[in-house]
């Protein structure tokens, strides 16, 4: 047994690489690829970040590419090493609040949530001057077809009336970096009493397309003399 473990031993410093007739090659013994060590990827918060670091620190470095991943995340790799990998240089993740789409949340809370979370339009005004109005001992009097739905809320000083819920809305949420503007896109308002309302997409991710492309189109602008160079390419 022991003989047997020094032969083993001894033919594992032995191997050859062996060349068939079909040109392919094999090793005499397993082998194992040693790879090259690569370094973590930086990350920053906002595309800002992104540009200043390859401006200021790629005078005499090798091209990069630059790739948008989603409308939240952009990397930034190097050319191929010799295990034909990429190094991850950096990456840029959007630091964005969390909107509860699909969700159902009390008036004050929506009123907040749209507020905060979304930017200002003609769409979002009318759906806050609906939550703000609404008169919440009539709210069961909610009327609803299966598209639009009808409330009872205050639209005067001391006139109440039946108000039709807008449906679809056009809202802006702030889902991606903040050096663009915001894709607007349709969104199914809903209510029911409580009174509560939820907002749940509509337009089957096409936003996330238009951000995607206009993240490209900003660093496009912001690294037009780098790309102009050769030092950046940029993907998405």
């Amino acid at each position: 047994m022991l003989k047997e473990a020094l032969q083993y031993l001894i033919g594992l410093g032995n191997t050859e690489i062996l060349t068939v007739a079909t040109g392919q090659e094999y090793a005499s013994q397993p082998v194992h690829l040693i790879k090259q060590p690569t370094p973590e990827a930086l990350v920053v918060r906002n595309l800002s970040g992104l540009v200043d670091y390859l401006i200021h620190n790629y005078d005499d470095q090798p091209p990069v590419l630059v790739h948008v991943a989603s409308p939240t995340q952009v990397d930034v790799f190097s050319t191929f090493n010799n295990d034909y990998n990429r190094n991850h240089l950096l990456r840029a993740e959007a630091l964005l609040p969390r909107i509860a789409f699909g969700q159902f949340l009390d008036a004050e809370p929506f009123n907040i949530l749209l507020q905060s979370c979304f930017v200002p339009n003609e769409a979002r005004s009318v759906v806050l001057k609906v939550i703000g109005n609404i008169k919440e001992e009539t709210v069961s009097n909610i009327g609803d077809d299966g598209v639009s739905q009808q409330v009872t809320a205050k639209t005067g000083v001391t006139t109440v009336e039946n108000i039709v819920v807008p449906n679809p809305v056009s809202l802006k949420p702030f889902r991606t970096f903040v050096e663009i503007e915001q894709p607007e896109s349709e969104f199914v308002f809903r209510m029911k009493s409580g009174p509560s309302a939820a907002l749940f997409e509509a337009d089957g991710g096409a936003w996330k397309l238009t951000a995607i492309a206009r993240i490209s189109e900003y660093l496009q602008g912001a690294l037009e003399d780098e790309i102009k160079g050769g030092k950046v390419t940029i993907i998405a």
